[in-house]
């Protein structure tokens, strides 16, 4: 849902320590201009694009610039943004490659077992039995399910985001518990 962000968990500490919130959250990049007037197209990187017309303030760059959204429409697998001061192609120009955010008090409320990215990268993994298994350092969406990415001192696991793998995600001790079936170690 998010781009990753930093973990401030030291792999090999054993110790959860709780990430900060971020303040924002990633739901697009601004691919290029659209027309001549100010428009620019948007690659989604949410889960929720029915819901990016209700916004009515994206932050764009490193910065996180505010801009009030005048509309938003869907266009074949992106998004339109007509952004309040951005009215030319030159402008729009400037956008160009940059991160669109929402802030995370706007994001859509989660469902039950769903979880944005920013809370996982960096969670400490173990096995149900308790070995250590690393942290997560990134997720990769493949369509079918999520595959988590973990980094310890075995090397580098791909654990795919089912039930069956993944058996408790616990965000107040950082750490998820998972059980390695045959061929994923």
């Amino acid at each position: 849902m998010t781009a990753p962000f930093p973990s401030t968990v030291h792999p090999g500490s054993g110790a959860a320590q709780r990430r900060p919130e971020p303040e924002f959250l990633a739901i697009g990049r601004v691919v290029r201009p659209f027309g001549v007037r100010g428009e620019i197209k948007v690659a989604i990187l949410t889960d929720y694009p029915e819901q990016l017309g209700r916004l009515r303030t994206v932050y764009i760059g490193p910065h996180a610039q505010p801009w009030a959204v005048q509309r938003v429409r869907l266009h074949q697998e992106a998004a339109l943004f007509k952004l309040a001061g951005c009215d030319s192609r030159d402008t729009a120009e400037t956008l160009r490659g940059m991160l669109v955010q929402i802030a995370l008090a706007d994001a859509v409320p989660l469902e039950e077992d769903e979880y944005y990215e920013h809370q996982l990268v960096g969670m400490r993994v173990v096995e149900e039995n308790g070995t250590f298994l690393g942290h997560v350092t990134e997720i990769i969406s493949t369509g079918a399910n999520d595959v988590y990415v973990v980094v310890g001192p075995e090397g580098e696991l791909l654990l795919p985001a089912i039930r069956s793998v993944i058996l408790d995600i616990d965000l107040d001790t950082d750490q998820m518990i998972v059980h390695l079936l045959e061929g994923l170690r």
